[in-house]
This record gives structure tokens, sequence and C-alpha cells, in this order.
């Protein structure tokens, strides 16, 4: 049987807080996709998924690492991948670059190639958002010993 690994995951805002606190962000996807529009953060590499298992060694074991793509699935398989050879400080965004331009987060590029047929940002709950920054501080992805804040999204 094989050995079966769980991937944390959090929302965009959540991961705003790690990268103040001095996580590190892993793209996954394709160097052209970068190029278009890129996370503008102060600690990130890029490691296309292409690529990811001859390149994986690359990112510190030592550091939380925060893996990241366009809608959470590449980085997702790449988080697994990463727990399942020994890295313990891996977390995967949900929703990826679409979710973090809708919340209005610094990107580098053109974000209309990320947005064109996004699904509209919904959270935990129906609530429909606007991006102000009371907004953005709220978060559906809370600890479970946190009230769930009503209308928050992630």
């Amino acid at each position: 049987m094989e050995k079966q690994v769980k991937v944390i995951e959090i929302c965009p805002t959540k991961t705003q807080i790690l990268i103040k606190n001095g996580a590190l962000l892993v793209d996954v996807r394709e160097k052209d996709e970068v190029a278009q529009l890129a996370y503008d953060v102060p600690n990130i590499i890029n490691i296309p998924l292409s690529v990811f298992e001859e390149h994986y060694t690359e990112i510190p074991k030592d550091k939380e690492v925060v893996m990241v793509c366009k809608a959470g699935g590449r980085s997702l398989r790449a988080a697994g991948f990463m727990v399942y050879h020994g890295y313990d400080n891996v977390i995967n965004m949900k929703h990826g670059l679409i979710r973090w331009v809708q919340k209005g987060f610094p990107t580098i590029g053109d974000t209309s190639s990320v947005l064109e047929n996004a699904p509209e940002s919904s959270c935990c709950d129906s609530h429909s958002h606007s991006h102000s920054s009371e907004d953005s501080k709220k978060s559906c992805c809370h600890n479970h010993d946190e009230p769930k804040t009503e209308g928050s999204c992630c």
C-alpha cells in the first residue's frame, strides 16, 4: 500500500501573514506563466512543475514553505511530493494566483490573464465581498479556536 501524505492548505490571506514572518513561496507555474503575471513578494522562487522532481532539493528544509500556482492544484501536487520526501514545513495555498488577484494582493504583470474565465471569488459561505482593506484582513481560513467572521473571504 502506498504511503498517504496530508498537506496543510491555507488561503491567500493566511499566506500574507506567513510571508510577513519570512516564509518562502515556491511558484510551480511554468516560466512563461510567471513572465506574464508574478506574485510580488520578497521571498519567492520559481520551480516549474515540469522539472520539479529534478529541482525540489533546492528548497530549504529549515524554512516554512508555501507552495503556489494559478489555481492551487499543481502546487498541491508539489506540496504532497515534498511532504512524501521528508519536508515538514510545507503548506499549499488554496485557490492560487486567481484568489490572490481577486483579493487585490500584490502582483507584477497583467492580471487579466488570470481573471479571464475565473470563477467569482466565493468563500466558506455564499456572501459576496468587496475588495476593501477591511475585507482583505478577514479570512474564513480560521483556526478552530477562533470564531468565523461572517461574510469573510479567503
